[in-house]
């Protein structure tokens, strides 16, 4: 994969290209690994196989909000950051296992851990909460704990049922209008009822 080709790679970021999951990305980072930023490079998702060859650059801090580093984690759990492990989605099951490491703030954003915020609403903060997308539940049954500000930033609060219905609408309308109107299919159509149109004429 190449860059578009108003993309002059000089002006390009090593830091920016060491975070970005591209593939054509990785396979610039690949192809020049003396510019790879790897404090940008741990955090990166798509970046997990470079980051197994080279664990001696590994910056373990933001390595723990990798989401696909799990494994890499578990691997090494004394150079585990909990602070930073608490907000990552792909950690639910690590996190199940040290709950007694876990750092509530980080969990209370965390889109997948309303099961374990749920259980424990006395540890939640209720600033991150009320950002939470998927805490939209507990966020209706605890208005009093809403902080509003926070909860201004959250694109839950808007009721998009119409907009999906629409958006899905269209997307069946489209396939409608493709597979009707698909060359062959047309093509076989009119073939069925050329003799009905020749009379017609």
């Amino acid at each position: 994969m190449k860059l578009l080709d108003w993309v002059p790679l000089e002006k390009l970021d090593w830091r920016g290209l060491s975070q970005n999951p591209s593939p054509g990305a990785i396979e610039l980072l690949e192809k020049n690994p003396v510019k790879i930023d790897w404090r940008a490079c741990s955090e990166n998702p798509g970046a997990i196989h470079l980051l197994e060859k080279n664990l001696k650059k590994i910056n373990w801090l933001w390595l723990s909000t990798n989401p696909n580093a799990i494994h890499l984690l578990e691997a090494n759990p004394e150079k585990i950051n909990w602070v930073y492990l608490s907000g990552n989605p792909g950690a639910i099951n690590l996190l199940e296992k040290n709950p007694e490491k876990i750092w509530w703030p980080a969990l209370s954003s965390n889109p997948n851990a309303i099961h374990l915020l749920e259980k424990n609403l006395d540890k939640v903060d209720w600033r991150y909460l009320s950002e939470n997308p998927n805490a939209i539940n507990i966020l209706e049954k605890n208005r009093d704990k809403i902080e509003w500000e926070w909860l201004s930033t959250n694109p839950a609060i808007f009721d998009d049922r119409q907009a999906l219905c629409k958006k899905r609408t269209e997307v069946l309308r489209e396939e409608l209008v493709e597979k009707t109107w698909h060359p062959g299919r047309f093509r076989s159509w009119c073939l069925e009822h050329d003799d009905e149109f020749a009379l017609k004429v």
